[in-house]
């Protein structure tokens, strides 16, 4: 029902989303292209194509689409070796889904702090955990606390600025670990020389309606091993093992990407280097705009790294800011300005309590004090400064 407003009222400020995706391009002409040929479940060409193009996009060979990139982190750690009791190092501050997909696989999340100036997994603690709290024998890494093997290490390329992958690519080779790179905020970033996701033994990608660009949902699995992309796509289609017959040689997943989907990604994909770019420039005015106002931090970037700054976000230090992060989120709200704070550190998450507690004092520091800003690839001029004039005070 309309809301109606009194004669000579100013009308309501218009609301300004988080992150919403920007459909253009071919996306029309390739999602009908899918309706006319009648392609539009989990077989036909753009699925095909979709899992080439990501793949070459992030330096690997091979690509496997999946339903959602919860579901190629699943596949990813299943293909890699990580089996039931093993552990994997995942860091306290990111979203549940990598932790999650550990223990999907009935495997447990160690949980190591972040480092403070990017928050990103601190390689120094991981290997701090390793050579102080676990033990070489029989040439496993066994977790001293737990007595569980060290398997594999989950780094997460959080909020579009890459992990230092070579630091821990260096651990694992060290200690025989595989590493699974939670890719899914950051395709379009650069580690160094290289794309994001191009170091990693398997790297996971996401293609949800808030990512930088999207498929409507999905995700990508991508490796140089093409045995382990081989099982990643036989176990993603119920492990059906013959091309007639109905056997399923093992425990399999429903995880296919639809061709109606896969279509709308490759639309998406051609735009991707423009809608970086966007993002990038989006970061840069919040900056500038942002830098001196007292008691806010805004966001860095490391001199090896090109971020595509998925969802810029600040940290706001009550006693210079004058309120606090939640207070800052109520306050954009009121002006209808979408932000959002970031996740509860999960050794705080009372869905992992079961795993080994972890001491993370800059994962909670971080979380208490940050808050994402709107950062749609599509956000205007306008927004962006109304966004600004509320955040520095001047609205």
């Amino acid at each position: 029902m309309p809301t109606r407003f009194e004669p000579g009222a100013p009308a309501p400020e218009r609301h300004i989303p988080l992150s919403v995706p920007l459909i253009g391009g071919n996306a029309w002409r390739y999602v009908k292209q899918c309706l006319d040929e009648g392609w539009v479940s989990s077989a036909g060409s753009f699925v095909t194509e979709f899992e080439q193009q990501v793949a070459a996009r992030a330096g690997k060979a091979h690509g496997v689409a999946c339903s959602t990139g919860t579901a190629a982190l699943h596949l990813g750690l299943l293909v890699a070796g990580v089996e039931p009791d093993d552990e994997v190092i995942v860091p306290a501050l990111t979203f549940a889904a990598p932790a999650n997909a550990v223990r999907y696989v009935n495997a447990w999340p160690r949980f190591i702090d972040i480092e403070a100036d990017h928050w990103q997994l601190d390689p120094q603690r991981v290997r701090e955990f390793i050579e102080r709290g676990c033990d070489w024998r029989q040439r496993q890494l066994i977790d001293r606390t737990t007595g569980r093997r060290v398997r594999a290490i989950l780094p997460v390329d959080l909020l579009g600025h890459p992990c230092d992958i070579d630091a821990l690519m260096a651990i694992a080779r060290d200690f025989d670990l595989v590493v699974v790179e939670d890719a899914t905020e950051s395709l379009g970033a650069r580690y160094r020389d290289t794309p994001v996701g191009a170091r990693a033994d398997v790297s996971c990608f996401s293609f949800n309606g808030n990512k930088v660009i999207t498929a409507g949902g999905g995700g990508v699995l991508a490796t140089d091993r093409a045995e382990w992309a081989a099982r990643a796509r036989h176990l993603s289609t119920q492990a059906k093992s013959d091309p007639i017959e109905y056997v399923h040689d093992e425990i399999g997943f429903n995880y296919r990407l639809t061709n109606l989907q896969a279509a709308l990604g490759v639309a998406q994909l051609e735009q991707l280097d423009d809608y970086v770019g966007r993002k990038r420039a989006l970061a840069a005015a919040y900056t500038t705009a942002l830098a001196a106002v007292p008691g806010l931090a805004t966001m860095t970037e490391a001199q090896w790294a090109r971020s595509m700054f998925w969802l810029y976000t600040v940290r706001v230090d009550a006693r210079g800011y004058g309120m606090d992060s939640r207070a800052l989120l109520r306050r954009l709200d009121e002006h209808r300005i979408q932000a959002r704070p970031l996740w509860q550190p999960l050794h705080r998450s009372p869905a992992h309590r079961g795993s080994p507690p972890a001491d993370a004092p800059v994962a909670d520091r971080v979380a208490s004090a940050a808050l994402s800003l709107p950062s749609s690839v599509g956000l205007t001029e306008d927004d962006q400064r109304r966004v600004i004039e509320v955040v520095a005070g001047r609205s």
